[in-house]
């Protein structure tokens, strides 16, 4: 009996092996697919030649989908744990979910990490090296070659970063033992090394949050429709109709030879149809669009924001008063066993909403600074470099992103896997830190969003305006577009 309770149990575990590995398998396919639709969509037309280029673009673009794929799951990683603690909980034993345990969490949680690591150390390095390795001098030239070259540059990148690492960690922790230990490559270096890159995105996302949750006004204030309160739609349509029509006498009596008179022609031509065709869909929205969906909409981002900071201000109270609320204290009754939130589902499901909406927050922001304004992919005419660069900065921000709703108190469930021993999440000092700069971030990029104009008409009546002192945001529209889509300023 005893050896046939043995082999049962070992087919129960073979069978939820197989299980657990398809739906894994499954899972990533969906994400695959949608992230190759996603960068063909942008990719440049122009580099799908058929030569030795054309192969190494391919292979970078399959890395390069692998990547993205990995960033999609790290950000769907919190909100599928949450939403399965819950059904678990009111389901326990229901026959339809039983593939839906702790162990498949605790697995895609595990493989989150280990893609990761492999995308940001490996996969990611050899795209760009590979795209931009030509093949070592004296050499026949050909894939073997570009690939020695590559594979010669990542020896050498990882000998940079260890060295980078090891002497950073002899700086910091100057310990004989701590030295040791980063000669463990698989159980000490590389996760002691993805702690570091978590709290580098994690410093990102700090910069790039609060920026992105006062730009999103403005984001859906450009997609949206907004109410026409004492406009005339018709006459504006009438004089910029007036005004295409004016350019388009003058481009045709432009001499051909005055090639920069034509292109400025032509490039201000392109803004006046757009300006045109934004004033007819305003025109032909209807009045619940108007009227309803665009103050619903910012009324709805106002609520979002107002409880992010709120519970990010909670936290800091609970970080001051009691030990648990730290990321790495103790850990909670596992997954199915309680509920992580005082109002159960509907509590699961703010906290849920609130994870995608700093998200999307978090990746305006990162591309409403102007350092990575470059970076802004353009449709059917984005370069592999520049997709590669995209995916690695979406992958830090997606990696870092179950950190920090994790550190701000935007969730209480526990980090599993690699994501919960980063050192510094037990550091009372960087958390607390960490949840002050981002409410007093995120409050004062409010208060500059809503006081713009009340400080422009200011400067405008003390006549400071002309000093250039106050700095227009790219909300106001007054001024011409720069190449990368931002507002030129002095």
């Amino acid at each position: 009996m005893e050896g046939q309770d043995e082999v049962s149990a070992r087919e129960q575990h073979f069978h939820s092996q197989v299980r657990e590995s398809t739906i894994c398998f499954l899972l990533f396919a969906i994400l695959y697919i949608v992230s190759y639709f996603i960068i063909t969509r942008y990719k440049r037309k122009s580099d799908e030649q058929e030569d030795e280029d054309a192969v190494v673009n391919r292979i970078s673009l399959f890395l390069s989908t692998f990547t993205l794929a990995v960033s999609a799951g790290a950000v769907l990683l919190l909100p599928f744990s949450i939403i399965s603690n819950e059904i678990l909980l009111s389901f326990p034993h229901s026959y339809y979910i039983q593939w839906l345990n702790g162990s498949l969490i605790h697995g895609l949680w595990n493989l989150a990490s280990l893609f990761s690591n492999l995308c940001l150390f490996v996969l990611m390095p050899f795209a760009f090296f590979f795209l931009e390795s030509e093949g070592f001098a004296g050499l026949k030239k050909g894939i073997r070659a570009r690939i020695l070259e590559t594979l010669v540059m990542l020896i050498l990148l990882a000998l940079l970063i260890f060295g980078i690492v090891w002497v950073a960690s002899a700086l910091i922790d100057n310990d004989a033992a701590s030295m040791e230990s980063l000669y463990d490559l698989w159980e000490f270096y590389l996760p002691y090394l993805y702690s570091c890159i978590s709290l580098m995105g994690c410093l990102l996302l700090l910069l790039c949050t609060p920026v992105g949750l006062s730009r999103m006004f403005t984001v859906m204030g450009q997609l949206l429709v907004k109410p026409t309160i004492l406009e005339d739609l018709d006459e504006q349509i009438y004089i910029i109709t007036l005004e295409e029509e004016a350019l388009q006498r003058r481009l045709i009596g432009v001499s051909s030879s005055v090639e920069y008179n034509v292109m400025e022609l032509e490039k201000e031509l392109e803004n006046v149809k757009v300006l045109k065709t934004k004033l007819e869909r305003r025109k032909k929205a209807s009045a619940w669009e108007r009227n309803l969906v665009y103050p619903a909409v910012m009324v709805l981002l106002l609520i979002e924001t107002s409880i992010s900071v709120l519970l990010v201000a909670c936290n800091i109270l609970c970080l001051l008063v009691d030990e648990t609320a730290m990321p790495k204290g103790t850990r909670g009754p596992g997954i199915g066993n309680a509920s992580l939130s005082a109002f159960g589902f509907v509590g699961a499901a703010l906290e849920i909403i609130l994870i995608f909406y700093l998200m999307a927050s978090s990746v305006v922001g990162f591309y409403s600074l102007r350092v990575f304004g470059d970076f802004i992919p353009k449709k059917d005419d984005t370069t592999m470099t520049k997709i590669i660069g995209n995916c690695v900065s979406i992958l830090v921000l997606s990696s870092a992103l179950p950190v920090m709703s994790r550190t701000l108190g935007i969730t209480r469930f526990d980090l599993l896997g690699d994501f919960g021993r980063f050192n510094w999440l037990g550091n009372f000092y960087i958390v607390l830190s960490y949840n002050l700069l981002f409410a007093v971030g995120t409050t004062l990029c409010l208060v500059r969003k809503f006081t713009s104009a009340v400080r422009e008409e200011l400067f405008k009546a003390l006549g400071l305006h002309k000093l250039h002192l106050s700095h227009t945001s790219g909300d106001a529209g007054t001024s011409k577009p720069s190449a990368n889509g931002h507002q030129k300023a002095l």
